[in-house]
């Protein structure tokens, strides 16, 4: 008998959360997980660019349903809340990948923008799982991926909030772990090397710096956004049923050296 290892990765039947959706990683990362198999629910600030990114979607015939909520506000996971529930979405699936980064110097950085990263990277993380997990925990089955960062462990210049905010999605993905894993929710993040997206512009912008960060790293150039595809899949299906609480780094190897 021959028994074959796709029905692992398979999110056939499955509804994913993923904030962030409308362009780089988190349209990336829907994408991969629609390809995989499931609904895939698209969350961001700029509805045009939401709709964009979900017809895009529909195109290469996944199920894409934007929903338009401002992550920044304390309001937002309840905002996302009721928009599944309007679009019958039992969530089994989220990916925390919406952000910034403002790229100040240390002391130019506002109150308000330094809150601002930490809305965005740990408080709506942590209340969009208080909305969510009860539900997946009554269905016995759930998967959180935040996104963290090179940034979660080491330092990088004009971006102090956004390092800190990073570093603690570490700390945080292992506390949801902690809190729902028994109820058959895990939760890991994905910390990813220097992709080309538009957070990360003002990287690739420069061929000369784009260059040296290639080098810095073990396979010798920047990431695409396919090699995510694998990372994300792998940690949102039933492959990853005993791994919770850790952190992949996709960097090419960045972080070994």
């Amino acid at each position: 008998m021959v028994f074959r290892l796709t029905p692992l990765f398979d999110l056939t039947g499955r509804t994913a959360l993923v904030t962030g959706g409308n362009s780089g990683i988190g349209l990336a990362m829907a994408r991969a997980l629609g390809l995989a198999g499931a609904k895939v629910a698209l969350v961001a600030r700029r509805a045009a660019e939401l709709q964009a990114a979900a017809a895009a979607l529909s195109n290469d015939g996944i199920s894409a349903i934007p929903i338009a909520a401002d992550l920044a506000s304390d309001k937002a996971a309840e905002i996302v809340e009721t928009s599944t529930q309007d679009h019958d979405l039992a969530v089994d699936i989220i990916v925390n990948a919406a952000g910034i980064n403002l790229r100040q110097p240390f002391n130019d950085v506002s109150a308000a923008a330094f809150d601002l990263h930490m809305a965005l990277h740990l408080r709506a993380p942590f209340l969009l799982t208080q909305a969510f997990a009860p539900a997946m925990a009554r269905r016995g089955w759930g998967r959180i991926v935040n996104i963290a960062s090179m940034q979660s462990w080491r330092a990088f210049p004009d971006s102090a909030p956004y390092g800190a905010a990073k570093g603690g999605v570490l700390q945080l993905t292992r506390a949801i772990a902690e809190e729902w894993s028994r109820s058959g929710i895990t939760c890991n993040a994905i910390a990813p090397g220097f992709f080309p997206t538009p957070l990360s512009a003002p990287v690739f912008n420069d061929p000369e710096r784009a260059r040296l960060l290639a080098a810095q790293t073990a396979i010798g150039r920047n990431g695409v956004l396919d090699d995510l595809t694998g990372a994300i899949v792998f940690l949102a299906s039933d492959a990853s049923s005993y791994v919770t609480g850790q952190t992949l780094a996709v960097d090419g190897g960045f972080t070994a050296k």
